[in-house]
């Protein structure tokens, strides 16, 4: 057998490792060997050990632990990793919020159409919907719970679509996007009056307006109309991001939002 060169030998020892991760035998914040504990379970050298534990750090599945504990922490890949790693591509490739909003809008219509022709639509979407719109309905009044629940809303409706790839891949070009919206809705509510102007995008009207509009698409989604729900979940989000690019945009798409957002409580975003 010909002598394997260390990084080689690294790479395989981090695909066997890596397969591990993704497999689920290794889980969420499980602790990989120490560099030393390594070196005996696979009879290598310090060096392709460290090589190893390099590799998976790079790609995101582990974060190595220094001085005396040493070791490595597992994590499990996930769309919000997935969402910070795009958003870094997109921003090197000077991408522009206004870019993901045309892929969102082309995108996300399918998933209301996928929603739609779910058989068993009337026991998983349609009951989470319908109890998201319940709670945006709740908190009309309250800017921030309304804004959180509405996002919810849209998250919602990617994530019941059944299809794995649309789900990840979707869900982290919402997750950029809602970044983007949060900084500039931010930065439009501080301070300003937003009842001031009833036609205003994060207005009562406008909120009421976006609500009925959730409460349709539900109605659509349950009919089981699949045409139906993508239109109106299209002219829906084209109005949506519409009032968010006019209101404020940045160059490029800003990975260091991303990275520092919350994907559960996002600060804010737009209507809809």
């Amino acid at each position: 057998m010909a002598h394997l060169r260390q990084p080689r030998l690294a790479e395989i020892i981090a695909a066997q490792l890596r397969e591990d991760i993704l497999t689920g035998r290794l889980r969420e914040g499980d602790l990989l060997a120490s560099q030393a504990r390594l070196f005996d379970g696979y009879q290598v050298s310090p060096p392709v050990a460290r090589e190893t534990l390099r590799i998976l750090e790079t790609e995101g599945l582990i974060t190595v632990r220094r001085g005396n504990v040493g070791g490595a922490v597992v994590h499990s890949p996930t769309p919000e990793r997935a969402a910070q790693m795009i958003a870094m591509v997109l921003q090197k490739r000077s991408s522009s919020p206004r870019e993901v909003s045309v892929a969102l809008r082309h995108m996300e219509p399918v998933c209301a159409g996928l929603c739609a022709s779910r058989e068993d639509r009337a026991e998983t979407v349609v009951p989470a919907l319908r109890a998201i719109v319940e709670r945006q309905r709740e908190s009309l009044e309250d800017m921030e719970a309304y804004l959180r629940h509405s996002r919810d809303f849209h998250s919602g409706i990617v994530s019941f679509c059944g299809n794995e790839p649309m789900i990840v891949v979707i869900g982290a070009l919402q997750a950029i996007w809602s970044a983007h919206d949060s900084l500039v809705w931010a930065t439009v509510a501080d301070g300003a009056d937003i009842e001031a102007d009833p036609s205003a995008p994060l207005a009562r009207r406008t909120r009421r307006d976006a609500l009925r509009v959730h409460e349709r698409l539900v109605d659509e989604i349950e009919r089981g109309d699949p045409a139906k729900a993508t239109r109106l979940a299209a002219a829906h989000l084209d109005l949506s991001h519409a009032n968010t690019l006019e209101s404020g945009e940045h160059e490029t798409v800003q990975a260091k939002l991303v990275s520092a957002a919350s994907f559960d409580v996002p600060k804010a975003t737009a209507v809809g």
